[in-house]
């Protein structure tokens, strides 16, 4: 069997996603595959950015709408990675839904692997979007590793 050469790794920021990371760096150095850190992230419309800048001021909204929460996940991630073992770690935030998202980055990094954990958003929002674990398990063309992380 042929060690994987691109892991692709999907986080939204909680710890659960941050356990599936930590696996798929240890993935990734035992391979010396390079891994790929990515989390998606709803655009925000000007509204939003408006009512942020009435509520926390122009100089910290930009912290809490579009992509700076998934700026900061991969961030972190990409920290926890290399304590991980991990050596060659790339990160992505991508606009759109978390398993569309997720198969963009497979297919433009040439991925052989994607790792997602066993459990998304446990909020409304998460259970409107669907299980990301399920979508990209029956979807991916890649091997899918599913972590179980909770």
């Amino acid at each position: 069997m042929t060690a994987y050469q691109t892991v692709v790794v999907g986080t939204d920021g909680s710890d659960s996603s941050f356990r599936a990371v930590e696996r798929a760096a240890a993935i990734a150095a035992d391979s010396g595959a390079t891994l790929v850190i990515t989390s998606a992230y709803q655009p925000r419309t000007g509204r939003d950015v408006e009512r942020a800048q009435d509520a926390l001021g122009a100089d910290v909204a930009y912290q809490v709408v579009g992509s700076a929460p998934a700026e900061e996940s991969v961030r972190t991630a990409a920290e926890r990675a290399r304590r991980a073992g991990a050596t060659t770690i790339d990160t992505v935030v991508i606009a759109g839904d978390p398993a569309p998202a997720l198969a963009k980055v497979v297919a433009d990094h040439n991925a052989d692997l994607l790792v997602v954990g066993n459990r998304g958003l446990n909020t409304l929002a998460g259970r409107i979007l669907g299980s990301v674990p399920a979508e990209t398990a029956r979807k991916s063309t890649v091997d899918v590793l599913i972590v179980h992380t909770t």
